[in-house]
Formats: structure tokens, C-alpha cells, sequence
């Protein structure tokens, strides 16, 4: 089931891809599967160019993303290559001075605390402020023979980075300031999600063939706050995607509680970390879901392999093979082996019904 990547064909970005099929709930020849973070962090090659690049620069740099986001996709034999980008570069072209330090994360040396603070946001203009990703998606879509998924973060994850300033475990920042300043918190949601919409439509423009929303830490929040004070944006998004024509998928961790108030949100797909069995999911879906993603334990990669075969198993007979996309609940740890991640591309592909 190897796909090498060559130049793509006519046909690949549309539901002749088993990717691309499997979103929109349609039978497919086999379960498609695609890692998050699969580009970079366990090829030896990515992390030869970070001896000598920062990752915002790889990011900023078109031939340096195309070549992390190709690498996985020819060693590896997935059905989808995802963009080399962060969820933070938007950022610095709405005025936050965003850097992403080694061993912490993204680091905001002007974080959002008051309503001055968050009028002082710059609406993002894709064109002007991330041009750069903009060609790289241009240039991803003539190698590519596999569709393209574009990517941005949601606007809660996004103003946790921006309110706290850093990563942070409670989100307590967060939360204070969208309970003591509502309209400020309503006008940051409002800044935001109309700065991802335009992000997002950008990489449709170039090309991408699927988005996906990553609202990393939406799980920090009971369901009246996300109801309440997250979803109308989340919303907003998927609203202004909903002609585009693209699968729309969504994405958080630890998020089982409010997975269903995730998905009335209006994506496609929906994305389900390890924590909850695909067959539970689905049950709690809203009719606007065609596909659930998921949703391997990250950790299970560095399992021996009988393990990690019946999990995956398990995984595949629970998804129930119509409308599943296969990936793993988070994002490749560094340490895996990029030999067992294609191994296991191989038996998802091979497995049936």
C-alpha cells in the first residue's frame, strides 16, 4: 500500500481518495490512516534540520515545511499529509510576539490580559501576514499524489496561549478572564475566529483538500463554559467553511465529556483521543457527523508489536470500518520509531471487516 510522493493526481483530492471518502462517510476499499505530527519529530531527518533551524523558521521557510511534510508520507504510506506548521504562527502577524522554546512550548512575551489588550489584536490577512504558508501549500499540492490536510488552532486553545502566555495545566488565567471580562473574552472569541476562518480559507484557496480545527485544550472546560463561551466561535468557523467544499475535522484532547457539544459545533469529522472507545463516540454523535478519526493511544507505538496490533485491531472493529479514519488519539511521540508507525499504515490498510 505504498504511495509514493510523486505528482499528484487529478483525482486525488477528491472522494477517489480513501481519505477524502472515509470524511464523507462513503464506503471506502480500505480504512484510511494518517498520524498527527507525522512530519517531524521522529524522522531522524527532521531533526537534523533542527540542528540548525528553529521550527518557526522551518515553518516560515516554504522548501524547508515541504520537505518535513514529505517525508512521512512516502516512508510511510499514509493515506494524507498534513501540513508542516504550528498552530501559533498566525500569531505574530496579529501583533503577539509568539516564540516556541525547547522543552516548554510556545512562550508570549505580551500576553492578553485586559480588553486594552485585546483591542490592540491586529486581524490576521493571510496574504500579508502568512504568505509563506500560503506557497508552501502551493507547492505541497503539485508533489503530493495523497490530499492535503490544512490546519489551524481553535480560538480557545489559541487565547489560552495568548492569556497565559505559556503552556499551562489549569488554565487558570484563562478562565478568570473569560469570567471576569465576558465582553472582553466575546470580542477576543470574535477577533479570533474571523483571523482563523480567513486563515483557513487561505489554505483551501491554495489547495488543501481537508482542514483541520485542533482545540487542544478545549478539554479544560465543563460543557456550560465551552457551550457558553467557546462554541459560538468554534461554530462560526465551521459555518463560514461550510461551502468550501473540504471535509472539516475537529480536534481536542481529553475532551470526552464535551465530545458532543464539540461536534454540534458543525464539523464533519470528528476527531476522539484515546480515552473514549470509538463505538461510544459515535453514539453520542450529532446527524452533522459523517466520520469519526482516532484513535490510538500514542504511547501504544512504543509497544511491542502484538500489542500494539491488538489495539489497533480493536481500535479498527469499534470504528466499524464506514466513516473512520484511522490516527492516534495525539500527536507522534519523538521516541517512536518511524519503522513501527509504517508497519502499522500496512495492517490498517490490510485490515477488513
Amino acid at each position: 500500500m505504498r504511495r509514493p510522493s510523486t505528482v499528484r493526481s487529478p483525482l486525488s483530492h477528491t472522494s477517489a481518495s480513501p481519505f477524502i471518502g472515509a470524511c464523507r462517510g462513503e464506503v471506502t476499499e480500505y480504512t484510511p490512516v494518517w498520524f498527527m505530527r507525522q512530519a517531524g519529530r521522529s524522522f531522524p531527518e527532521y531533526r537534523k534540520l533542527r540542528e540548525s533551524h528553529s521550527i518557526l523558521e522551518l515553518c516560515r521557510t516554504p522548501e524547508l515545511a515541504v520537505e518535513v511534510t514529505l517525508q512521512p508520507v512516502a516512508r510511510l504510506g499514509v493515506d494524507a499529509a498534513i501540513l508542516f506548521s504550528d498552530i501559533v504562527v498566525p500569531l505574530p502577524a496579529m501583533g503577539v510576539d509568539v516564540d516556541i522554546q525547547g522543552g516548554v512550548g510556545p512562550v508570549i512575551s505580551n500576553p492578553i490580559r485586559t480588553a486594552a489588550d485585546v483591542e490592540r489584536l491586529i486581524p490576521l490577512e493571510p496574504a500579508d501576514g502568512v504568505p509563506y504558508v500560503i506557497e508552501s501549500v502551493k507547492i505541497l499540492v503539485k508533489e503530493l499524489e495523497v490530499p492535503l490536510i490544512g490546519f489551524a488552532g481553535a480560538p480557545f486553545t489559541l487565547a489560552s496561549y495568548m492569556v497565559e502566555g505559556r503552556p499551562s495545566k489549569d488554565h487558570a488565567l484563562t478562565k478568570s478572564f473569560m469570567h471576569s471580562e465576558p465582553a472582553a473574552w466575546r470580542r477576543l472569541m470574535d477577533i479570533l475566529a474571523g483571523s482563523i476562518l480567513a486563515y483557513l480559507r487561505a489554505q483551501i484557496a491554495a489547495g488543501v483538500s481537508a482542514i483541520q480545527l485542533f482545540d487542544s485544550w478545549a478539554g479544560a472546560l465543563d460543557a456550560d463554559d465551552y457551550n457558553t463561551h467557546v462554541a459560538p466561535s468554534v461554530a462560526t468557523i465551521f459555518e463560514g467553511l461550510a461551502d468550501d467544499g473540504v471535509p472539516r475535522i475537529l480536534f481536542g484532547v481529553t475532551t470526552g465529556e464535551i465530545l458532543s457539544d464539540m461536534a454540534a459545533t458543525g464539523p464533519d469529522v470528528m476527531g476522539v483521543d484515546w480515552r473514549v472507545p470509538l463505538d461510544a463516540a459515535r453514539a453520542r454523535m450529532p446527524l452533522n457527523i459523517s466520520a469519526l478519526q482516532g484513535n490510538l493511544d500514542p504511547a501504544l507505538a512504543l509497544a511491542p508489536w502484538d500489542v500494539l496490533e491488538a489495539k489497533a485491531r480493536d481500535i479498527l472493529e469499534r470504528g466499524g470500518g464506514r466513516g473512520h479514519v484511522f490516527n492516534l488519539g495525539h500527536g507522534v511521540l519523538p521516541s517512536t520509531d518511524p519503522a513501527v508507525l509504517a508497519r502499522l499504515v500496512d495492517y490498517v490498510h490490510a485490515w477488513r471487516r
